[in-house]
């Protein structure tokens, strides 16, 4: 990764251009360009290599003397960041806060919380495992998705990093309203390294030295930020907790931009040895919840953020080269949130079909309930893939025994196959069933 080029500051660009900047000001300052520019939300590095009708220099000091009449400031310890809120930020947040925090119509009928619950099962799982595979955990999506419903104990550090990440998100919803504390973020970071460092006592506990930097993986010698010293953390984490915990009475901060600026300081600090960006994206999912955006329980974000990890640095990394301005920051963790929830709604509109087609196959198999309907129509979407009674009774919601007598029945009624793979039974869908199969095939597939 290419660190971007830091602009020169303002006022030298003001000192040494004053007349070059006297003659364009007129023309420029409420240009159709300077606007766009600004809701595009540029950067110096981006902005310089742009065709221009001037000095780059001079277009980029006069979008910033038009941010910063529109910042706010947040300071945690001595770190004082700034940020203002873009038109397409602003629209974003307006969907954000009717489509996360209210209910989702589809279809010309709300959904409730209570029915969503039946289609989102593996959302958490789908967070755990992107957030960990951006921190370097190497394995498939579907394996490590078996691998949780199975509740199988982890085999390697990328499991355990999955694992201890999807108890970190189930542990988030047990604290959403708890207020943030040092003890609460020590044992959420306990949770998230579990079996995982190099020194287990690094695990709940903050670093307590400077050696750990942000660099390049490939380029060690390249630093991309240092940290304060960690003789700073309990100070800087004090604050932290204290600006999460503060109320809105005051000058009003809107909530997902409160989740995003924590994520940032978490960071930004890099209190632990390891573990940090977990940590930090978790605490956004539970300030998210914390306020009322119940919809993020559902939301794999990390996903997103995955899929375009470079832009994800280089948001981190603008702010830091453009005097801690974090509207970078801001604006792409907004995009992700919105990607993320078109993602969920396009994941119930499919669940919605797929919940039709099961009714219509209960109405040509009577002997199947719902659920056992759903298992046989989702075994026979995966031909050819196992699953296990304790994988079953994860996704569906039910104890083992349950599974069990409805994996029996379809293998009763010719529709599955079962074989031991180890120590445990699995089920497969069957080519070839036995008396209504045929009807009810055309349904299921």
């Amino acid at each position: 990764m290419k660190m971007p080029e830091k602009p020169r500051s303002v006022k030298q660009i003001f000192e040494e251009k004053r007349e070059s900047i006297a003659k364009v000001m007129p023309e420029l300052i409420d240009s159709e360009l300077l606007k766009r520019y600004n809701d595009e939300y540029l950067h110096w590095d981006q902005l310089r290599r742009r065709e221009l009708p001037t000095d780059p220099e001079i277009v980029w000091a006069l979008m910033k003397m038009l941010r910063r009449s529109q910042y706010i400031s947040v300071v945690i310890g001595d770190t004082s960041l700034v940020y203002h809120t873009t038109t397409p930020s602003q629209q974003i947040l307006h969907i954000l806060d009717t489509g996360a925090s209210g209910y989702i119509v589809m279809s010309g009928e709300p959904l409730i919380k209570q029915e969503m619950d039946k289609y989102v099962i593996s959302s958490l799982m789908e967070e755990a495992i992107a957030s960990s595979q951006l921190e370097g955990a190497v394995t498939t999506t579907a394996a490590a998705k078996r691998m949780l419903r199975e509740k199988r104990k982890p085999k390697s550090h990328s499991e355990q990093m999955i694992f201890n990440n999807f108890m970190t998100m189930q542990k988030i919803k047990e604290v959403r309203n708890k207020p943030l504390t040092i003890e609460l973020i020590l044992e959420l970071h306990y949770l998230t390294t579990l079996n995982t460092l190099d020194d287990p006592a690094d695990g709940g506990r903050f670093r307590t030295d400077d050696e750990t930097v942000v660099g390049d993986v490939f380029e060690v010698e390249k630093i991309y930020h240092r940290p304060p010293s960690f003789t700073r953390i309990q100070e800087y984490m004090q604050s932290l907790c204290d600006f999460a915990n503060k109320d809105q009475k005051g000058e009003f901060q809107h909530p997902l931009i409160k989740a995003i600026l924590i994520h940032y300081m978490i960071g930004y600090i890099h209190a632990f040895v390891d573990g940090n960006g977990r940590l930090a994206r978790a605490l956004m999912y539970w300030y998210a919840l914390r306020n009322d955006y119940w919809l993020f329980e559902h939301m794999a974000i990390s996903k997103v953020i995955k899929d375009r990890k470079g832009r994800y640095l280089n948001a981190y990394l603008y702010a830091e080269t453009d005097d801690d301005d974090v509207t970078y920051f801001i604006n792409y963790n907004l995009e992700c949130m919105k990607e993320a929830l078109e993602n969920t709604r396009k994941y119930i509109e499919r669940k919605q079909k797929e919940h039709y087609e099961v009714q219509n196959l209960i109405s040509q198999v009577p002997e199947l309930n719902f659920r056992q309907a759903a298992i046989l129509k989702d075994l026979a979407k995966h031909k050819g893939e196992p699953i296990s009674v304790i994988e079953t009774s994860s996704k569906y919601g039910v104890v083992p025994q349950t599974a069990r007598t409805d994996l029996f029945l379809l293998l009763r009624l010719g529709y599955v196959d079962m074989r031991k793979m180890g120590r445990k039974l699995v089920f497969f869908y069957h080519e070839n069933g036995t008396r209504t199969e045929d009807k009810a095939n055309q349904e299921v597939i």
